[in-house]
Order: structure tokens, then sequence, then C-alpha cells
């Protein structure tokens, strides 16, 4: 969901807290002195700390490789990348965990094996950070999302956990999206003979933070979780007297809403709300920045 034409400039990926970086990607500091946070080097394997960030100057420097730099070094090293992948992946929120290397397929074995550890209430500042700067309600998100510990590839990970109808995650941070098996679609039913539709738990939450002081009676909701679903949750949704798509404005939300359009007069698309912006999301975000500019203008 959360994709964006431009990628982020040199200048803005070195602005990201390296530590709340190593958080999400399920690093803590083994020791804390000062601005020197201390940890067991994410490039190698070690048993005492040698890998230091320093958190005023946003640099690490691992001593046991005689290397450092900004966020942008340590990218680069730790997923061996180029800058401009870096740059792409961190922005779009690709699956951006370690790669294994030199380690063959097992035939019939997926590829990712990801195993949910605990799930708990938010709590995860660069998480609670993230919702912010999507404009999203903590309130509202701590209604509906969990904070999900995962592994992945024997790394260990978190992130934001939205729960399907058969019990797995979507699971969203700053850094990168996955989700755990089974993948399925989200209902959630309030006894209404309208439901909305979402591709993405994200535009969802979105929703419910533009429209909870506005709406007469709530909705159902259908969170598709992926548009491959969308099938699947036909009949649910034509259970009722009116369906309100707010699908991506990109080529295959258009397509998904324009074949529904044509099967039933109860579908209705309500895409040309944001239709200048990729989802609901990216139009929410807009308006905070275009409201936070009116006031600064106003000052």
């Amino acid at each position: 969901m959360d994709f964006r034409k431009q990628k982020l400039s040199i200048a803005e990926a070195k602005e990201m807290d390296m530590v709340n970086y190593l958080s999400l990607l399920g690093h803590e500091p083994s020791k804390i002195k000062g601005n020197d946070y201390w940890y067991r080097s994410p490039l190698r394997q070690e048993k005492t700390p040698s890998f230091k960030v320093n958190r005023k100057l946003n640099r690490w420097y691992d001593h046991g490789l005689g290397k450092g730099g900004n966020i942008i070094d340590f990218g680069i090293a730790y997923f061996s990348c180029s800058v401009g992948e870096f740059l792409n992946k961190l922005h779009g929120g690709f699956s951006f965990q370690k790669p294994l290397k030199n380690i063959p397929k097992i035939k019939n074995e997926p590829e990712h094996q990801l195993k949910i550890l605990k799930e708990i209430e938010l709590s995860s500042y660069a998480l609670i950070r993230y919702l912010e700067q999507r404009k999203i309600s903590i309130e509202i998100a701590t209604h509906y999302c969990r904070e999900v510990h995962y592994e992945l590839n024997a790394k260990s990970y978190y992130g934001i956990g939205f729960k399907n109808d058969s019990g797995g995650f979507e699971i969203r941070n700053p850094y990168f999206k996955a989700s755990s098996s089974p993948k399925d679609i989200t209902t959630i039913k309030n006894g209404c003979d309208e439901v909305a539709v979402f591709e993405g738990f994200i535009d969802f939450l979105s929703f419910k933070c533009i429209s909870r002081n506005e709406l007469n009676k709530t909705p159902d909701f259908v969170i598709l979780n992926s548009l491959s679903l969308f099938e699947k949750a036909r009949p649910f949704l034509e259970s009722h007297k009116s369906i309100n798509l707010y699908l991506d404005n990109d080529a295959a939300g258009k397509k998904v809403a324009r074949e529904a359009l044509s099967n039933s007069k109860k579908y209705n698309d309500h895409s040309k709300l944001y239709q200048n912006h990729k989802d609901l999301n990216d139009w929410l975000v807009h308006i905070g920045k275009q409201q936070k500019k009116r006031l600064g203008n106003k000052l």
C-alpha cells in the first residue's frame, strides 16, 4: 500500500534515526552510554558488542570491521545492495529483511518461513511514530491492531499486525511489509446493510479516522488484504444492499472496481474522493500537510 513514485533522497534517508531503524530490523542495544548505543554487530557474528551508534551524530562504527558511516552505508553493507536499491526499498515499504546467502533452496519449501512469536498491545515508539506520520489515530489503531513480533529467516522483527479472519496477520512497519499464513480477508460486522471495502488495513484505519464523527451509522467492513481475494469476499459483500469500494487508484484497483460495477448495481466506486492520490491514506496524509501549511501561514 505504501508506495510512492519517487524514492527517498539521500538527504531524507540520512535523517532517519538509526536506533529506531535497527530496532525495526530486530537489533536492540546491549548497552547504552550517553549518546552511544552498543550492539552485537548486525554485519557479522560476535559475542561482545563492538558495533556502536552515536545517536546524536546518527552514525555507526563497527570496531571489528574497522568500518562505519551513515544509515546508507549501513544499508549497503547489511543488504548487499546499491545506493539506489537501498533508497527504493527503504522508501517503498518492500519486504526488507536481510537475505540469507549461499543457502540452497529445498524443493517445495516456501521461500519465506514467517513465524509469529508473540502479539502484544501497540507500544513501540517507532511503530506509533510511523502511524502518526500516516495520520492514523493511535486510539483507532490500538483498537484494531496489535504489535506483532515474528521470526523470518532465523532473525526476529516486529511490526503493526492486523489480523484476518483465519488468524493470520498483515504486518507493516516503515521499512517493510509482510504477512503470516494463512492469508485471508478481514471482515468487521456491525449488522449494517452497507459494507465498505478496502485493499489494505492502513486505508481502513484512514477511513475510520476521516469518518469517526460523520457517519450516521457504522457500515460493515471488508479489508481484502490482497486484491486477489476479492472473489472470495463477494458472497459476503453481495449479501449487503450497498457496497462501497475504496480501492487503490492504480491499474489493478481500477480494473477490479470496473468489473464489480459491471457485475451488480450494488457496487459504488468512491475512489474519486482521492482521485489525485494513489490511495485513501495518501489523500489523508496530503490533507494533513495542507492543514499544517495553512496553519503555518496564519501564524
